[in-house]
């Protein structure tokens, strides 16, 4: 594989101080103990860093093979202070600890919170996403505060009769969002919520994902931007840089999440998930403060991965490279399907296509739930998803089932 970046240097913001560091973090601990935690887990040894996970059940994927385990739930003041109690530096698996809580540990200051409470929240509720970055100017789809059924009937007239519902917090993958028609069809999610956001139904002709790094000072740095393809509201499919996207709006779609990254204080890795209009103008889906699905393909087609990047920017290390070493990259997501026994399959992918990348996240299978990604490299991205989404067959269904061309369901 070539290793000269096929693409300009990305980005890159400067700290806004010269000065150097006085001490870099050396324990770390990750809030939560999922796939991403567990992804943490490698480059944390590689840079020498400590890392402890607070998982709510030893076996949890990241619990199941890490060094340094505390049992306790993200929501329990007392399980997050007794994770901060033995580290220097407080990071996250995922954006659900309460803000108050990580409110008063910054106030404390006997641990860094990274990203602090105050950038988290962002990504935390999606009503203050919303709020903060149409006033900051940054493009937004047409949104409304929903707080009454008469709000919900006005938004509807407004939006030509179709929207986008969401609950402020707790979505993912597809949960906490709905279309609807009618008020009544957000009624009990009106009652159980108290607020709803509600968007309207953006036209868009793909899905883009912007990810980026910053230090706690200030420097900062970009990844390409990729395009991303969701299957029943879930990641499915990334290729690494986005097909078609000339470099002009590859610059100016990496600024505009460098500058958000910068407005809203985060530390760590930042996604920036995009819709792309039909005439190319781009509005700001939703955010995410932490290694993120699109970027998985950074693993093992970048110079930094963003798991290890987002190590560095929590321990305040310096910032790695984040050149591409591939023409393109394509990432499919390992979603549970027939096989139970992940390892035939996995054997039998790795067998029919050596430069395939595997990543299993030592997960219970259970239909449509997230239990690895493969990556591959090399010049045309559809023939890497070919060959990625045959890999996903064989290891999701079992080596005994054909691994033909892949179907209209599955692409």
């Amino acid at each position: 594989m070539p290793e000269t970046p096929p693409r300009p240097t990305a980005p890159v913001r400067p700290a806004s101080s010269a000065a150097p560091v006085p001490h870099s973090a050396q324990r770390l601990g990750i809030v939560g103990a999922g796939q991403l935690a567990r992804m943490m887990l490698g480059p944390a040894t590689e840079l020498g860093l400590t890392a402890t996970v607070l998982a709510t059940d030893p076996a949890e994927s990241a619990a199941d093979v890490a060094a340094r385990v505390r049992i306790g739930r993200h929501d329990d003041e007392d399980a997050v202070r007794g994770l901060a109690g033995e580290v220097e530096v407080l990071t996250f698996d995922h954006e659900h600890v309460p803000t108050a809580h990580l409110e008063r540990l910054e106030e404390e200051g006997e641990v860094a919170v990274r990203p602090g409470p105050a950038a988290l929240v962002h990504a935390q509720d999606k009503l203050i996403m919303r709020e903060r970055l149409t006033a900051l100017g940054h493009p937004c789809p047409r949104w409304w505060r929903i707080g009454s059924a008469a709000d919900l009937a006005a938004a509807l007239e407004g939006a030509g009769g179709r929207l986008v519902v969401k609950t402020p917090r707790g979505g993912y993958d597809a949960h906490g969002v709905r279309v609807i028609a009618r008020a009544e069809e957000a009624a009990d999610w009106l009652d159980a919520h108290g607020e709803l956001l509600a968007e309207e139904l953006v036209p868009f002709t793909r899905e883009l994902s912007a990810q980026v790094a910053r230090r706690p000072g200030g420097e900062a740095v970009a990844y390409p931007v990729v395009q991303s393809v969701q299957k029943d509201g879930v990641c499915y499919e990334v290729v690494a840089p986005a097909p078609g996207l000339d470099d002009a709006a590859q610059q100016e779609i990496q600024q505009l999440a460098l500058a958000i990254a910068e407005d809203l204080g985060v530390t760590g890795m930042l996604a920036v998930e995009l819709f792309e209009l039909p005439g190319g103008e781009v509005r700001v889906n939703e955010l995410a403060m932490r290694p993120h699905n699109t970027g998985h393909w950074s693993m093992d087609g970048a110079r930094t991965g963003q798991f290890e990047q987002h190590l560095r920017a929590a321990a305040d290390l310096p910032l790695g490279s984040t050149a591409p070493l591939a023409p393109a990259a394509v990432m499919v997501n390992l979603l549970g399907g027939a096989a139970e026994d992940l390892a035939p399959g996995t054997a039998a992918a790795l067998a029919a296509d050596p430069e395939l990348k595997v990543h299993l996240y030592g997960k219970s299978v259970r239909p449509g739930r997230k239990i690895g990604h493969v990556t591959l490299l090399g010049e045309d991205p559809a023939e890497l998803l070919e060959r990625a989404h045959r890999a996903e067959r064989l290891i999701i269904d079992g080596p005994e089932r054909p691994a033909g061309p892949a179907t209209e369901e599955k692409r």
